[in-house]
């Protein structure tokens, strides 16, 4: 009569990596993207953080209410609003609208009134009174700040490549004055698929 072999206990053990492999194949391929991912995170938060303090500091300086607000006196600057200097429109603007528009800062998120304004309206430009956005192109995207999903005219706006802080985004500036307005994200809903996130203080809106 044959008699079985027995089965090993523990087989299992030779189909296993060993803890010295896992631990060589996590720090040769899984801990660099872990490293790179966590730093991305770490430095946009950190950006975000000193941009909103930078922004709350100007507020305090600040009474300019940006619903039904007049434009800003452009007097006694040059016609050709894209050759004024930053320290012309230091002059002119006020500490909030300055730091947005012409340092490219950021306001803190839900901070502007505009956020939860649905009124039918025009919004235009704080800086030059250049018309960007219809009341009806803007919606509630839950990202702190006003969004469109599509400008008034292809030349409201300008574009450019925004590469800092480690992140790929598209910058956006008044076609007219080239202030910046914030970024533009293909995450908006449809017709056009896009969201342009725009920072409040830079935005007049005029009641229709």
């Amino acid at each position: 009569m044959k008699t079985s072999k027995a089965v090993p206990r523990n087989w299992y053990r030779f189909f296993l990596p060993s803890l010295t492999q896992i631990y060589h194949l996590f720090r040769i391929f899984l801990l660099p993207l872990l490293t790179k991912f966590f730093m991305r995170i770490l430095i946009f938060f950190f950006v975000i953080s000193v941009q909103s303090l930078c922004c709350q500091s100007n507020n305090q300086n600040s009474t300019v209410t940006n619903i039904n607000s007049k434009p800003i006196n452009m007097s006694n600057l040059d016609s050709n609003l894209q050759k004024i200097s930053n320290s012309e429109w230091k002059k002119k603007l006020p500490a909030d609208v300055y730091y947005v528009a012409r340092e490219k800062g950021t306001e803190r998120p839900y901070s502007s009134p505009l956020e939860d304004n649905y009124d039918s309206g025009t919004y235009y430009c704080a800086v030059c009174g250049n018309p960007l956005f219809k009341s009806n192109t803007k919606f509630n995207s839950g990202c702190g700040w006003p969004s469109f999903f599509e400008p008034v005219s292809k030349s409201s706006l300008i574009y450019k490549p925004d590469h800092s802080f480690g992140m790929n985004r598209t910058e956006v500036e008044c076609g007219k004055c080239h202030s910046h307005l914030g970024h533009l994200f293909d995450d908006g809903p449809p017709p056009t698929g896009l969201r342009y996130c725009i920072n409040g203080v830079v935005l007049r809106f005029d009641k229709q």
